[in-house]
């Protein structure tokens, strides 16, 4: 059997996951923002809101850390963000 080819890369806007850590962040602050304007009828899932408002914050604050790493040429950052 042949050895296959090399995939093509991504296009940049395919792999930058700006878009989505800030699409995603923006999603769960609305969603606090409705449950906790709608008080009571939505009270049961105003931790939920929370939780993902911490899990974007999180998952943003990694990908600054690692792109800040990438910058400053640590080889153990991941490459490509």
């Amino acid at each position: 059997m042949g050895t296959h080819p090399e995939p093509p890369p991504l296009p940049a806007r395919l792999s930058d996951p700006r878009p989505v850590i800030t699409v995603g962040t923006l999603g769960w602050l609305m969603a606090t923002i409705i449950v906790v304007t709608f008080g009571d009828q939505y009270a049961d899932y105003l931790w939920v809101c929370i939780a993902g408002l911490g899990v974007a914050a999180f998952g943003g604050l990694i990908f600054l850390l690692q792109r800040h790493a990438v910058r400053r040429g640590d080889r153990s950052a991941q490459r490509g963000l």
